[in-house]
């Protein structure tokens, strides 16, 4: 069995490896652990994905303000060193799956909001956090408190997986913070979704700094209020 085969886990659990692929992976799959415990982990973050992408229908107009915009945007190319086949295989079709839920989310803030910019900033969120999900250099750094995992790119970047976190009560969010020295740095709000929430990360994380969640008042707070209900080790 060539070592390649542990690269294949995002794109089987997107459902992107040809049958005999995804035959030579699932004999594979039933003798690694550490494969099994991957796959795990990129079933919830997909799952996540695919809730962050509901929403209502946009209405017939919007679709042409969303393709002018879309079109008057500069398009970037990334470069991508090469890779073996199998992983690069593996980052695409993330990165597709990505592509698909961000402009969902921008043309659902389009219609509740309408305004462009707010649905510009939802669209370049979510391409950083999928970014980050799909970094072959992140790294997936273990929680102290609560369910899920913290995976940080080379570059600070981060992006918070929960699991079976219950939704924030009536009136209150739930607030990330950076920790380590000096004062707690707000990093972003969010509600929870009971199953899986994966959130990016504002701001850069940094050797030795923690992310930690508390519950604060709705709209957030300067600073903690009360003791943290998750949180990572270390970074």
């Amino acid at each position: 069995m060539e070592t390649g085969i542990h690269e294949l886990t995002a794109a089987y659990a997107l459902g992107a490896l040809e049958p005999d692929e995804r035959r030579e992976y699932e004999t594979h799959l039933r003798g690694c652990e550490p494969c099994q415990d991957e796959l795990a982990s990129f079933s919830s973050v997909t799952e996540a994905l695919a809730v962050a992408a509901s929403g209502p229908s946009p209405r017939l107009e919007l679709r042409d303000r969303i393709l002018t915009a879309v079109r008057a945007e500069p398009q970037t190319v990334v470069p991508f060193a090469p890779r073996g086949h199998r992983a690069l295989a593996a980052v695409a079709a993330v990165a597709a799956v990505a592509a698909v839920v961000a402009l969902a989310i921008g043309l659902w803030a389009t219609q509740l909001s309408g305004d462009l910019d707010e649905a510009r900033t939802a669209l370049e969120r979510e391409r950083a956090t999928a970014a980050v999900l799909a970094d072959p250099d992140a790294r997936n750094v273990a929680l102290e408190e609560g369910e899920g995992r913290l995976v940080v790119a080379p570059s600070g970047q981060a992006v918070l997986v929960l699991q079976n976190l219950d939704p924030a009560p009536a009136g209150k969010t739930y607030q990330m913070w950076i920790m380590g020295d000096g004062d707690p740095q707000k990093a972003g709000l969010f509600s929870g979704q009971e199953s899986v929430d994966v959130v990016g990360v504002d701001g850069t994380v940094q050797s030795a700094q923690v992310v930690a969640v508390t519950i604060e008042d709705a709209g957030g707070a300067e600073s903690p209020s009360s003791e943290p209900i998750a949180g990572s080790v270390p970074v």
